[in-house]
């Protein structure tokens, strides 16, 4: 069997038995930790988002901060699936601003509501000193910051020690700004998102939850934008049907050609 039909049974053997027991997975080596968000875009990411980095997501806008936690919860699942539980921490004032996670919610996508721990700080100055020092626990798969408006105090010179301390340990940081900020930041990616239209269900209900994602920065190669759905019984990232839009027309609208925007 060549080497990478190895892997490929050695990564499906890992999922199979994280869905029945996540602590019988061997933890991996920290270079190969990665959150699998699907072919396309793990292509980009050298193989899916890494531990030991920071990474950043914000709203596209405002109305669109549901979808941005909503993804950021969604790589949280996955990473809980791999190796123990996730810490989500948010100042009082930012959880009112977007809602805290809803436990039955959360069980049914995707992310047990047991593997997840809540901490609630008053200062945004306190969402970072706890994130770092999560960073630093191995006993956490995955660590959570929510930040309202543009998340000023993370800053360049913060983002670096969460950096620092992500790497220390292998961490996987996840910084939610609820407003896209626009000065530098020392995060390996950083997105923006927005909820995008789903299928429905076989019943006419509701589907799979999508997200239009876009990948602003990326230090280990290009950027791009996607269409995703997530899957919360299999607890995976699948391409989503891809949207066709109109391009703008120079003339007459019967006239204006179709383009692929997935």
């Amino acid at each position: 069997m060549g080497t990478a039909a190895s892997a490929a049974t050695l990564h499906r053997l890992r999922e199979t038995l994280a869905g029945i027991d996540p602590s019988l997975v061997p933890r991996l080596p920290d270079r190969e930790r990665r959150v699998s968000l699907g072919a396309p875009i793990d292509a980009v990411l050298g193989g899916g988002l890494a531990f030991g980095m920071l990474h950043e997501f914000a709203p596209v806008a405002p109305a669109h901060l549901a979808a941005a936690s909503g993804f950021a919860l969604a790589l949280a699942a996955r990473a809980a699936r791999m190796d123990g539980e996730v810490l989500w921490i948010a100042t009082g004032f930012a959880m009112g601003e977007g809602g805290g996670p809803y436990g039955p919610g959360l069980d049914q996508f995707g992310l047990a509501s047991a593997r997840l721990l809540m901490l609630r700080v008053s200062r945004a100055t306190d969402v970072l000193w706890a994130m770092e020092e999560g960073l630093r626990c191995r006993a956490l798969a995955g660590v959570v910051a929510e930040l309202s408006g543009e998340g000023e105090a993370a800053g360049l010179t913060a983002t670096r020690r969460l950096t620092l301390a992500a790497r220390e340990n292998a961490g996987l940081g996840l910084l939610v700004r609820h407003r896209i900020l626009a000065a530098p930041c020392a995060a390996a990616t950083r997105w923006t998102v927005a909820a995008a239209p789903s299928r429905p269900d076989a019943y006419g209900g509701l589907g799979r939850a999508c997200f239009d994602v876009s990948l602003r920065k990326n230090r280990r190669g290009p950027s791009g934008r996607w269409f995703i759905e997530w899957d919360h019984h299999a607890c995976a990232f699948r391409p989503a049907v891809s949207l066709a839009v109109a391009a703008a027309a120079f003339d007459r609208p019967d006239r204006t050609p179709l383009a692929n925007a997935g």
